[in-house]
């Protein structure tokens, strides 16, 4: 670029731009872009800022639903992006693409990147609340995916058809990428451990997330014989309703069926002593990082047939799929994987393959750059 373009990127989470977008901030930045971060105050704003990347304060809530709070939020975007006045907005999860794509309209922001990382239950539960709230959502949406010069980005094909269709959002402006990427130099193929199976659950704790079926299902095992150790790696989320308590934990560590291993940062290699990875959601997800980390471990998994699960992986290669909040068929499909190692490990073999051709953290990485010039290359940015 001739002239440094200024960049924000708009994350509900700190933890979770760091996790997910941090090397995209730091990659754009040595591309020439003056990049800065606004997400809700948290400890994890400290490894932003020793990154040298400015970061910006926004109180908000990600769950919650106090209108004057939520006006609050939104002012304060308005007033982020009138001070700030950045040529590309980059918007991730709901609340921020939501605040943030309509204030970006409204305070004349020249381009926009949404990423949809996940319609939640909005668009796909079928409750009396979720009927009510969905066509709010869906108006929420059209009012701020209506940017002039934007790309929305998707990370399934579910969710483009559902949002593109809901929205109205042109065949340009849909983009597909398949998730955040991972380095595939960190996250690398080991082989696996002998003795008694690994299985192991690694996400927020989450009822969303299913976790109870995971529970339950280690329970059917252990009752039925099968010889395995399971084990949860994550933490409580007090920001989400959906987050089990302390007390499940300490009945869980009590009872002895599975490990609580709690918030670690040791991912690969949690999954280097692991043989098998476990991710039974329900919630409405846009591709797990975890099961994209799982294949760059070479580690097969077992996932729900659900939009983001089921395109994270190779159905029937890489990954066992069941129905979401079963934990019959989810104890099922772990007794066959824990049972065949000679499968299990061809199917970790087929997923680093997997990951190879789809994950890697630089191919993910130059689409988002080369989407921003894109955008930025235009007659109607540069005047």
């Amino acid at each position: 670029m001739s002239k440094s373009k200024r960049l924000l990127f708009f994350v509900n989470d700190a933890g979770f731009f760091v996790s997910h977008r941090l090397p995209l901030a730091l990659a754009a930045r040595a591309a020439g872009y003056e990049v800065h971060v606004a997400t809700a105050p948290s400890d994890a704003v400290a490894e932003i800022v020793v990154h040298g990347i400015p970061h910006h304060a926004v109180e908000l809530s990600r769950s919650g639903v106090n209108p004057l709070a939520e006006v609050r939020s939104f002012l304060q975007v308005i007033g982020l992006l009138r001070r700030l006045r950045p040529q590309l907005v980059h918007l991730v999860t709901v609340k921020p693409v939501l605040y943030g794509g309509i204030a970006a309209r409204l305070t004349g922001v020249p381009a926009m990147v949404a990423a949809i990382s996940g319609l939640g239950d909005a668009f796909a539960a079928q409750t009396v609340r979720a009927r009510l709230v969905r066509p709010l959502v869906r108006l929420a949406y059209q009012v701020a995916l209506g940017h002039k010069l934007q790309r929305v980005i998707f990370q399934n094909p579910s969710d483009r058809d559902t949002l593109s269709k809901a929205v109205g959002l042109s065949a340009e402006e849909q983009v597909m990428v398949r998730g955040s990427g991972v380095d595939l130099h960190v996250y690398r193929p080991e082989p696996e451990p002998g003795g008694v199976p690994v299985v192991t659950f690694a996400s927020r704790l989450l009822r969303t997330k299913g976790i109870h079926e995971f529970v339950a299902a280690a329970r059917w095992l252990r009752a039925t014989g099968v010889t395995a150790r399971f084990q949860l790696v994550g933490d409580v989320d007090p920001g989400n309703n959906s987050s089990v308590s302390a007390a499940e934990i300490a009945a869980w560590r009590t009872e002895g069926v599975v490990q609580v291993l709690g918030q670690r940062s040791d991912v690969p290699a949690i999954f280097a002593a692991s043989n098998l990875i476990v991710l039974p959601s329900y919630y409405g997800e846009g591709l797990p990082k975890v099961l994209v980390e799982a294949a760059a471990c070479g580690r097969a998994v077992v996932t729900t047939d659900m939009p983001g699960c089921r395109d994270a992986v190779e159905p029937g290669k890489t990954a066992l799929l069941v129905p979401p909040r079963d934990a019959t068929a989810l104890g099922e499909a772990i007794r066959v994987l824990v049972t065949d190692p000679v499968r299990r490990r061809a199917m970790g073999a087929a997923a680093r393959a997997l990951a190879e051709r789809d994950y890697a953290l630089e191919q993910i990485v130059s689409t988002h750059l080369a989407m921003y010039h894109d955008l930025l290359g235009t007659d109607e940015v540069r005047g």
